[in-house]
Formats: C-alpha cells, sequence, structure tokens
C-alpha cells in the first residue's frame, strides 16, 4: 500500500479546512445580506414616525441595550452624534443604580434587545413610561413587553442567525446595526445636515481633511504678490521674490486679476532685455483661478491638471473680487493629496 508524503497530506487538509471557512464564511455573510434586504422590505409607517419622534426631541438620543445589542447601540448613537442628531449611550444595568439621571425631558430612547424581553431594560422603560419620554424598540420580538410599552415598535422580521448553532446574534445584530444606519441617515436628511456641518464634527483624521474648503487653508489679501498692468519687470521679479510663492499676479486699475507672471514665465522669455519689459510683455492671461469655498482638494485637482500645464499656485477669486491665494504646499501640509 503506497503511503501519501506528509506535506501532501498536510497540503490537502489545509485546502479542505480553507474550503471549509470559506463556506462557512460564504453563509454568514449572505444569511446577514437576505436579513437586511428582508429588513428593506419591511419598512413601513412606523419607521416614518420613529423617525417623527427623534427628530422632535429637543433633547439627544439615548441608545441602550444590553450584550451585543448594547456594542450596537454605542455604535448607533456614535454615528447620530457624528451626523447631527446628538446622542449618547446609557448602559441599562448602570441605568438602575443612577445614570437615569442622564435622560431628561426632551430626549428620546431608542431600545435595543433581540428578545424584548431583557430585564435590564425594565426601569429604563418604566422611566421613559413614567415621564413621557418617547421610546423606539427595536427588537425581533414583536408581543415582547419592550415592543407594547414603546411609542413606536420597529421589528426585525424573522430571520435565520448566520452562527451554525442559531445561538450568536449574528443576523439579529446586523439587522439592527442597518436600521440604526437607516434612522440615523433620515433624520441627518431631515435635517439638511451640511457637508460644512459634518466637517465640524469630523476635524481630526481623513474625513477632515477631504473637507478642508480652500477658504480655510489660503492666504489673505496682505500675502498675495501683486503688481498692476504697466509694472516694469525688474519691481515685479522683486515682488516675487519677497512673497516667494514663485508667481506674480497682475490685476487692471479695478483690482481685477488679468494676468499671471510664473517662474515658469520668465524662463520661457529669458533674454538680454527681459528687464526692460513691463509685466504685459511677459504675463499669461486669465490665469486659472479658485473660488474660496470650493473644497481643497479641488484646487490640488486644479494645480495638478492633467491635461495642460501643472502649476503650483492658484489665485482665489470670489466672483470678481480677488481674496487670496492658495499654494500646492499649503494643500499637502493640510493633508490633501
Amino acid at each position: 500500500m503506497t503511503s501519501i508524503p506528509a506535506t501532501e497530506s498536510t497540503n490537502r487538509d489545509a485546502a479542505l479546512d480553507a474550503n471549509g471557512d470559506i463556506r462557512a464564511m460564504k453563509r454568514v455573510l449572505e444569511l446577514e445580506a437576505e436579513g437586511i434586504l428582508a429588513l428593506a422590505r419591511a419598512l413601513d409607517g412606523k419607521m416614518v414616525k420613529a423617525v417623527d419622534l427623534l427628530a422632535g426631541a429637543t433633547g439627544r438620543i439615548v441608545v441602550t441595550g444590553m450584550g451585543k445589542s448594547g456594542h450596537i447601540a454605542r455604535k448607533i448613537a456614535a454615528t447620530m452624534a457624528s451626523t447631527g442628531t446628538p446622542a449618547l449611550f446609557v448602559h441599562p444595568a448602570e441605568a438602575s443604580h443612577g445614570d437615569l439621571g442622564m435622560i431628561t425631558a426632551g430626549d428620546a430612547v431608542i431600545a435595543l434587545s433581540n428578545s424584548g424581553g431583557t430585564p435590564e431594560l425594565a426601569d429604563v422603560v418604566a422611566y421613559t413610561r413614567r415621564f413621557g419620554i418617547p421610546l423606539i424598540a427595536l427588537t425581533s420580538g414583536s408581543g415582547s413587553a419592550l415592543a407594547e410599552a414603546a411609542d413606536a415598535a420597529l421589528v426585525l422580521p424573522q430571520a435565520a442567525e448566520a452562527c451554525s448553532m442559531g445561538l450568536a446574534p449574528t443576523t439579529s445584530t446586523t439587522m439592527m446595526l442597518a436600521l440604526g444606519d437607516a434612522l440615523a441617515v433620515a433624520l441627518l436628511e431631515r435635517k439638511g445636515f451640511s457637508p460644512t456641518e459634518f466637517k465640524l464634527l469630523h476635524p481630526g483624521g481623513q474625513l477632515g481633511r477631504r473637507l478642508l474648503r480652500v477658504s480655510d487653508i489660503m492666504h489673505g489679501a496682505e500675502q498675495m504678490p501683486l503688481v498692476k498692468l504697466g509694472t516694469p519687470m525688474t519691481q515685479a521679479i522683486l515682488e516675487m521674490t519677497a512673497k516667494s510663492f514663485g508667481c506674480v499676479g497682475i490685476t487692471n486699475d479695478g483690482g481685477e486679476l488679468v494676468g499671471i507672471v510664473t517662474d515658469g514665465d520668465l524662463r520661457r522669455h529669458m533674454s538680454a532685455d527681459l528687464l526692460s519689459l513691463r509685466v504685459d510683455e511677459v504675463m499669461t492671461g486669465s490665469p486659472r483661478t479658485i473660488r474660496p469655498q470650493a473644497l481643497a482638494a479641488e484646487a490640488l485637482g486644479v494645480m495638478n491638471n492633467p491635461t495642460g500645464r501643472p502649476i503650483t499656485s492658484l489665485f482665489v477669486v470670489d466672483e470678481t473680487r480677488l481674496v487670496g491665494l492658495i499654494h500646492m504646499h499649503d494643500c499637502l501640509r493640510a493633508g490633501i493629496s
């Protein structure tokens, strides 16, 4: 009898294990995706009522849940807070020992419980009923105590847990998380939450950098290198050197930008009589500009200009008024790339 070499046997077993792992992961993802699709199909007027209650809160949105539902509740609170709806997480067990004081008149409560019978939520539920605080339930238990007590019960459709034993919260928590995102975005859109407001809540990290506007990082009027039409090139070069942006803007009598002289223009006009010329004879007319409200990333894209000659600076123009200058290095220092 021919024996299989140990290395070949090990490789075969590893391949079988890998195939089993892929099948398990694929099953989980498909079951959870089916749960979210079922949730989307089940949306009805109760969802609108929930959004009405949350939008009408003059205080904060308090999100609560125990165990895995509690972890999802924390994320929902964080998403709402970052999208213009003040929110916080309250642990239901801690609420029974004093943290109920964190829930005040004007707040609204979202309580998460897959079964709807989580005993630790009882005191939070009773507190909302006693003081008339709106209560929204996220639960799979349509006839549960939580659903019956809530002003709006968002009942998850029946869906198998992706856990092979059908026990660990997987599909149910995924649906709760998705429903929390849906509530947050519905509130965001109803309130007209803008990218500018989003930036104020995300000043750090890549999100904040992506939302920086030209006006946030541009150089102001006093730093702009400018000369008027008819200025001798000797004076223009002195202005370029003093301001160190590698260019000088040319303005008319009304202060409007009509041209630009760059280091590249100097090289292209390099001759013995360059210093005897006036800026009108050297400048590039109708230079590219950018609005102060434009994103800094847009300014960098204009400077890189894949269809033409890249430049390193842009004058900033508000309608016809010259208000500043932005250099490529300003974008790079701000983390725009």
